[in-house]
């Protein structure tokens, strides 16, 4: 048994270490960004976040998900797969803080707020889950991560405003419930009602989820004792999947499938298994081999819905889109890129990311070399949930921060055995020895190593040459022009929307991809093809800001490209250059052109006549 620890925490209720630890946070993110939410929406999917929560507002349907300022004719206007939950979150704190100031105002200190709201909850799961791992103490040292855990926020930081950290918490609080199953019967009906709450948001937390699901069956394979949680997590599963479906889906979309969101496929295949898992635990059995053989049952009725349904829906969320946006969009954005391009082309940042969740990695197999620990149901199952999000990390680093997050259990409860081991009984010296566990130190150190090793990064994330696109000012001058149809970088798209009153050809949106094809033929062809295709999308103004070039273009095509040409002073004769005079630097940070009126002899039907 491991000493006393001196000088406790046994003296202050945990509450109270939770609100100390709550404060540092959050007090740290609003000094570190507030002045940055003034300057710029963040990102682009928080300004499309925005740009929806305000569609909604001004009289949108619920289930109308469609940016009307988002098409290109004859083809729909694009639709997003954003859940309206959120929406109705924003808009609450929103209308909240429109009472006391005007718009402006309101949806500042709604991006503030939003994304502060949602690590009281995160925190309080992890630290639910390392106190069912290893108890009061590993609670406490999970705090102490948190507080050290600056890498684990980037979805947290005022002004991200998107579904990602509602969907980690989803995923957080989904894990807490099921470790803690075993001693609270409402925890697993809570699980099931999480894991439709989470499906609702969004399918990026999916492959968490599916592993907490596949834990409560397991369990109830191999612990006939856990037959009733399986039993309330399956109906409670079932219920929660169909109240979320008909939240989300319009009863004109109810028999559409589709891969990246909750739809009839998926709903009907996630419900049935839980239902045939709540009614096979409904029934006692003590033959292990029935109860395998209900749980293939289950998971067979589930499989054999979603390949009738949509069988391509088994190659990924991508399945559906038009593959001709992966080499000029899809496969180079940052985060669908695997780690070891990462580590590859940007080794800094790598290790950055890579730090925390190989620390924790390390921790759960020591962990797991004593057998009392391996025999625990609440360290497997987190376990496996942990290791789920490194595996996805490693396909796509945009599950860092799933890994960062499930990573602090699993952690602390390692810590409190090297503490044990190392007979640190005092609160200073946990203290201290906790420091170099933290998200923090360990990704410091990796760069800090990394870096006197000689490696840099060659392709930085944080494109500090383009910052200046995407600051708020850096659209006002766009804002002022008559409404029309811009062309630019997919990037800009979303930008455009909550900032002008323009309507845009493109948007970093898999859904969108008749626009992302489009507007790419028109910036990286040569200037005479490229009028042509403008001139078809009934395009208005074409806009280029920064070095970045289009996607997939190298030379001497990127030269000859309009983009190229655009880039290097020389303007077609068919485009008229809007002047910059005037305004801040940030405000002439666009170069834009708008097309010259054609003749009415030379527009065929949308098309230009050759002569």
């Amino acid at each position: 048994m491991p000493r006393a620890v001196s000088h406790s925490s046994q003296s202050y209720p945990f509450a109270a270490y939770f609100a100390v630890a709550l404060a540092a946070i959050v007090s740290a993110l609003l000094i570190q960004h507030w002045t940055n939410t003034g300057v710029t929406l963040v990102d682009t999917d928080d300004a499309m976040r925005l740009t929806q929560m305000r569609d909604w507002l001004a009289g949108q349907g619920w289930f109308d998900l469609q940016q009307k300022r988002m098409a290109l004719p004859p083809a729909p206007p694009y639709e997003s797969h954003w859940s309206r939950l959120v929406d109705a979150g924003l808009a609450g704190v929103f209308l909240f803080f429109n009472v006391f100031t005007d718009q402006a105002h309101a949806e500042r200190l709604l991006r503030v707020v939003w994304p502060l709201l949602w690590i009281a909850p995160a925190l309080g799961g992890v630290c639910a889950i390392a106190w069912r791992l290893a108890g009061r103490e590993a609670a406490l040292l999970t705090l102490l991560l948190a507080v050290a855990g600056i890498p684990a926020y980037q979805q947290f930081t005022p002004g991200r405003i998107d579904h990602h950290n509602v969907q980690i918490v989803a995923t957080i609080l989904t894990l807490a419930a099921m470790v803690w199953a075993d001693r609270l019967r409402w925890c697993a009906i809570a699980a099931g009602a999480l894991t439709g709450f989470g499906l609702a948001i969004g399918f990026e937390g999916l492959p968490y989820l599916a592993v907490c699901g596949a834990a409560f069956a397991a369990r109830y394979v191999f612990d006939e004792r856990s037959a009733g949680a399986a039993r309330d997590y399956g109906w409670s599963l079932a219920a929660s999947v169909a109240v979320a479906f008909l939240v989300s889906v319009g009863p004109a979309h109810w028999t559409r499938p589709l891969c990246d969101n909750l739809a009839f496929n998926s709903a009907a295949a996630i419900a049935a298994g839980g239902i045939v898992l709540s009614i096979a635990a409904s029934f006692p059995n003590k033959n292990i081999v029935l109860r395998a053989a209900a749980l293939a049952v289950a998971a067979g009725a589930a499989l054999a819905i979603l390949v009738a349904s949509e069988p391509r829906c088994l190659a990924g969320p991508y399945a559906m889109v038009d593959s001709a946006i992966w080499p000029i969009w899809l496969a180079d954005v940052r985060e669908n890129q695997p780690l070891i391009r990462v580590l590859s082309e940007n080794p800094l940042t790598g290790v950055a990311i890579a730090a925390f969740p190989f620390a924790a990695l390390i921790a759960a197999i020591l962990l797991a070399r004593d057998e009392d620990v391996r025999r625990q149901f609440a360290f497997l199952a987190t376990a496996a949930v942990f290791l789920a999000a490194v595996a996805t990390t490693i396909l796509a680093i945009r599950a860092y921060s799933y890994a960062m997050w499930l990573g602090m259990p699993l952690m602390a409860a390692a810590g409190i055995k090297l503490f044990a081991a190392l007979h640190l009984t005092t609160l200073r010296a946990r203290l201290i020895a906790g420091l170099f566990l933290t998200p923090l130190a360990l990704s410091s150190g990796a760069i800090t190593v990394a870096a006197a090793a000689g490696f840099d990064d060659t392709n930085s994330f944080t494109r500090a040459e383009s910052r200046q696109c995407f600051r708020n000012d850096a659209y006002a001058r766009l804002a002022k022009l008559p409404p029309g149809l811009v062309v630019g970088d997919v990037s800009y798209g979303p930008f455009l929307l909550a900032l002008t009153p323009h309507r845009i050809a493109s948007a970093p949106y898999h859904r969108f991809s008749t626009g992302i094809i489009a507007a790419h033929r028109a910036m990286a062809s040569p200037p005479a093809r490229s009028r042509e295709l403008l001139t078809g999308m009934n395009a208005t103004y074409v806009v280029i800001c920064g070095p970045r070039p289009p996607a997939g273009l190298a030379e001497p095509e990127r030269s000859a490209s309009l983009w190229g040409q655009l880039a290097a002073g020389r303007v077609p004769a068919w485009l008229e250059a809007l002047p910059k005079a005037g305004g801040t630097p940030q405000e002439q940070a666009f170069s834009v052109y708008r097309l010259k009126q054609l003749p009415p002899a030379v527009r065929l039907n949308g098309r230009v006549k050759r002569s």
